[in-house]
């Protein structure tokens, strides 16, 4: 009997792995088929030559969208997470939702962790310089010269690192056995760097969402059409109609010879274009659409960024107050012990949303910022090396958002319990195992 409990345990074990890892190929699988058609679709359009160039441009496609899709995921895990406690607490022993447990949760979080530092010191500097690369004087041109360039500048990279840790820390902590344990890469360093970089997204994440809670009232106002209170769209587009062929007969009145009037016209006439063409959409748009959409997102916009607001500023104001409150102090529930607010499943519903708000505010003010302006990307006209930056900048951004969460008190999910052995083999309500 003994013999054949430790085969069912040792059979569940395996079985539980394999769904476990099934369900994260699927779900990585879906997030990188979504991040493929959004890069192809600001990716500036190259010929189809089968050249070198083309080959590197491609490698670096997939590079960038395996860290877009590893961005998305570390997007979406908290949701999931909350979403998953919620469903646990809702349906404990219904035999189809058995999936859905405290070891899959932690499995996605481990990789999660273990992608972004893969893409951020690794794929995404090896795509740059890649890119970048020509090969060394010298040597015969073509692609193996080029990852070789690409290596050797990888290498002296992460010498270079590892050299100004190695003496910043010596100069810190003079301590013989802390320049011991620099030796100790893989256990301490790499997850501390990775700490580093967290902390660094944070910072930003705190810069950035503050601007684009400011900006995303002007975002929706450009998206949406705004309601027509005391204007005439017809008259409006009449004398548009009228500026538009006054400029196209200066245009084709005007010397070639003279350069720079030609140019002005012919910007001037674009932005006459432009403008009737957002008159147009305005005047196509239904009465709903004008009178109802629009207010009813400006005011949704409002309720969600005072409800952040008043938020944070309670828990800030508990952070103050109980020196308990803070996250390393508190021991949050695991998954599936209790619900993460008092309202049950709307506070949770809520508290996604507002971690969504968040996202989308912080990726709004960070391309609001003057210094990441031009990092904005154009469709069917941005190049490889703005779109690697956009996807390390998401990815530090996205590495950020839970512990920015948990500081600001947005969610208190706790993930430091280990999933017991026991959950996978509990009986459900119906007789069968939890094992599918």
């Amino acid at each position: 009997m003994e013999g054949q409990d430790e085969v069912s345990a040792r059979e569940q074990h395996f079985h539980s792995q394999v769904r476990e890892s099934t369900i994260c190929f699927l779900l990585f699988a879906i997030l990188y088929i979504v991040s493929y058609f959004i890069i192809t679709r600001y990716k500036r359009k190259s010929d189809e030559q089968e050249d070198e160039d083309a080959i590197v441009n491609r490698i670096s496609l997939f590079l960038c969208t395996f860290t877009l899709a590893v961005s998305a995921g570390a997007v979406l895990l908290l949701p999931f997470s909350i979403i998953s406690n919620e469903i646990l607490l809702s349906f404990p022993h219904n035999y189809y939702i058995q999936w859905l447990n405290g070891s899959l949760i932690h499995g996605l979080w481990n990789l999660a962790s273990l992608f972004s530092n893969l893409c951020l010191f690794v794929l995404m500097p090896f795509a740059f310089f890649f890119l970048e690369s020509e090969g060394f004087a010298g040597l015969k041109k073509g692609l193996r010269a080029r990852i070789l360039e690409t290596l050797v500048m990888l290498l002296l990279l992460a010498l270079l690192i590892l050299g100004m840790v190695w003496v910043a820390s010596a100069l810190v902590d003079k301590d013989a056995a802390s320049r011991e344990s620099l030796y100790d890469l893989w256990e301490f360093y790499l997850p501390y760097l990775y700490s580093c970089v967290s902390l660094m997204g944070c910072l930003l994440l705190l810069l950035c969402t503050p601007v684009g809670l400011s900006r995303m009232f002007a975002v929706m106002g450009q998206l949406l059409v705004k309601p027509a209170i005391l204007e005439d769209l017809d008259e409006q587009m009449y004398i548009v109609a009228l500026e538009e062929e006054a400029l196209q007969r200066r245009l084709t009145g005007l010397s070639s010879s003279v350069d720079y009037n030609v140019m002005e016209l012919e910007q001037e006439l674009e932005n006459v274009k432009i403008f009737k063409t957002k008159l147009e959409r305005r005047k196509k748009a239904s009465a709903w659409e004008r009178n109802l959409v629009y207010p009813a997102v400006m005011v949704l916009l409002l309720i969600e960024t005072s409800i952040s607001v008043i938020l944070v500023a309670c828990n800030i104001l508990c952070l103050l107050v109980d020196e308990t409150a803070m996250p390393k102090g508190t021991r949050g529930p695991g998954i599936g012990n209790a619900s993460l607010s008092a309202f049950g499943f709307v506070g949770a519903a809520l508290e996604i949303i507002l971690i969504f708000y968040l996202m989308v505010s912080s990726v709004v003010g960070f391309y609001s910022l003057r210094f990441f302006g031009d990092f904005i990307p154009k469709k069917d006209d941005t190049t490889m090396t703005k779109i690697i930056g956009n996807c390390v900048s998401l990815l530090v951004l996205s590495s950020a958002l839970p512990v920015m969460s948990r500081t600001l008190g947005l969610h208190k999910l706790h993930f430091s319990r280990a999933p017991r052995e026991s959950d996978s083999a509990k009986p459900s309500a119906n007789g069968h195992q939890k094992v599918l």
